[in-house]
């Protein structure tokens, strides 16, 4: 399998084309990493939200540049604001993500995740355990810090 690697010429004008542009994007992300996640985009020029009550996450999934589905924090009413964001996501063709924590060990979340891929996500951001238990090639992966 060859790998294609961005050049640091690309990765630069992918960063100042970022830059230029300041994405608002909508992060439904795991509790334990929101201020880690909205830090890290505004150091970068983005104006992340976090909006997470399913009253509100369709409607600003249809504004935002991107969004962000994280599944680290999982619940019954997050899951139904997550699938109502992406499903506004895939109507207004706005790109998300997909980061799939802990999806080989959980039922209730591999479940979820294989729902939401239906939906196509831009990319998925996953360690090698959790790739593996959504493409169905191994069950367990519980995340990147669990031993």
């Amino acid at each position: 399998m060859q790998v294609d690697l961005l050049s640091s010429a690309q990765s630069a004008h992918a960063l100042h084309l970022f830059h230029q542009h300041s994405p608002l994007v909508h992060c439904m992300t795991n509790d334990v990493v929101q201020t880690f996640t909205a830090n890290t985009l505004l150091a970068l020029g983005a104006s992340p939200a976090m909006v997470i009550e399913t009253e509100e996450a369709s409607q600003f999934a249809a504004i935002a540049s991107a969004l962000l589905i994280n599944v680290g924090t999982l619940t019954q009413p997050r899951a139904q604001a997550m699938r109502a964001a992406v499903e506004q996501a895939k109507s207004s063709q706005t790109p998300w993500t997909l980061d799939p924590v802990a999806v080989g060990a959980l039922d209730y979340r591999r479940h979820f995740c294989h729902e939401l891929l239906s939906f196509k996500p831009a990319a998925i951001r996953g360690n090698a355990s959790e790739i593996m238990a959504l493409a169905g090639i191994a069950n367990g992966g519980t995340g990147s810090g669990y031993h």
